[in-house]
This record gives structure tokens, sequence and C-alpha cells, in this order.
């Protein structure tokens, strides 16, 4: 349900409403006069309402088109992390009530297995800079 636009807003909702119409501006879609006239209406904002005159000739940013949100597991999105101390332990008790020494060896077993499936973006962008350096050479080099 919509709130009523007499509903006063914050320095927060003033600060928002800075952001959108700083990537509308960005986006090209308002001229430096335009953005210096609707940044002015938003500073001054008291209620919703003087906000949404700001926004009524803008399309409404990517992120606010009903996309649908994923749902986090209950358990977090970080639960390798959260698993991996755990398995250590394990492994120490199982050590010493059993006697083997063998057992240390799933340590690095249940990390790789954890996290080697991960994406490796930092590998990933180096290897993309070194590309980049690359064909920056071979374009200099055909000048």
């Amino acid at each position: 349900m919509a709130e009523p636009p007499e509903i006063r807003i914050g320095t927060a909702e003033r600060e928002d409403a800075m952001k959108r119409l700083s990537d509308h501006f960005a986006a090209g879609r308002l001229s430096v006069a335009e953005f210096d006239e609707r940044s002015g209406i938003v500073a001054a904002a008291l209620t919703r309402g003087d906000l949404d005159q700001v926004f009524t000739d803008l399309p409404l940013p990517v992120a606010e088109k009903t996309v649908p949100a994923q749902r986090e597991s209950r358990f977090g999105s970080q639960w390798q992390e959260r698993a991996m101390p755990v398995i250590t332990i394990l492994c120490v008790i199982i050590a010493i009530v059993s006697h083997q020494w063998w057992v240390f060896l799933l340590i690095p077993l249940a990390g790789a297995a954890l996290f080697g499936s991960r994406d490796n973006s930092r590998r990933r962008n180096r290897g993309d800079r070194r590309g980049g350096r690359q064909r920056r050479l071979e374009r200099g080099s055909e000048d």
C-alpha cells in the first residue's frame, strides 16, 4: 500500500532522492539547469508529494522495476565460512578420540570441497588486465 503524499520526509529520503536525481543526470536525462532546479526542490522538500513531483517525467530506476528479491537461506549467504571452523574442531576431536593423525587431512579436503567451486573473480580480473595490456601493446605496435 502506497503511503499518502502528505507524509513528512527526513534526511535519508532526501539523500536517496538526490542520488536518484544524480543517476538520471549521469544518464543524460536532465540538463544542468534542470538538475539544479530539481535538486533545489529536493533540498527544500518536506513531504513525499514534494519529492514525487521531481520524478514525474523520469523513468523508474532499473532496481525499482519489480525485480524479484532473492531469498536468503536460513543459514545466511556465508554458511561456508561458518562451517569451516566447526569442521576443524570436529576433526581435532575425532583425532584425539581415535588416536588417528590422518583425520587432520580432512580439514584441507573440506576446505577444497566448500571453497573450491567459488568464483575466482580476482584471478579472472588479473587475467583480463594482462590481456588488456597485451592488446594495447599490439595496437601500439601496429600504429
